[in-house]
């Protein structure tokens, strides 16, 4: 029970190379997709590129300023001037955790079309996982 209904936990392993995200008791995965993600800085986009957003675009400070990241197949796929292919992680240590942000959301709203509120959660880390990345994770997530 969760919440006063019986929702399914969704479990989530954020891979070097891919993502997979399902609900438990499941045999396969609903979602596999690459975990890496699209940024573009926000001064280097351009008219094509403000045309062709699409909801997998999800906009996150930086020190540097804005900057646009696209996250799934299909995001990535697509062409964009400036774009570089970024990897959240390194050494299966988080390390943009608003990258991890955005392929979580992509995985829950995009992939698996839920509210993540509404269900407990699984996340998968790696076995060096420090104290301090297993809490911001899970923090990360009940917000």
């Amino acid at each position: 029970m969760y919440g006063g209904e019986e929702v399914s936990a969704i479990v989530v392993d954020l891979g070097s190379h891919t993502c997979k995200a399902g609900y438990a008791g499941e045999d396969a995965p609903k979602a596999v997709f690459p975990s890496v993600v699209g940024a573009i800085d926000g001064n280097g986009m351009d008219i094509d590129d403000a045309a062709n957003t699409t909801e997998d675009a999800k906009e996150s400070d930086k020190e540097k300023g804005k900057r646009k990241l696209y996250t799934g197949s299909q995001a990535l796929n697509f062409s964009r001037d400036q774009m570089e292919i970024l990897s959240p992680t390194k050494d299966g240590i988080v390390t943009d955790w608003d990258m991890v942000d955005n392929v979580w959301d992509h995985a829950f709203r995009n992939c698996l079309m839920i509210d993540p509120t509404e269900h407990p959660m699984l996340l998968a880390e790696p076995p060096l996982n420090s104290q301090q990345q297993r809490e911001k994770s899970g923090f990360f997530y009940r917000c």
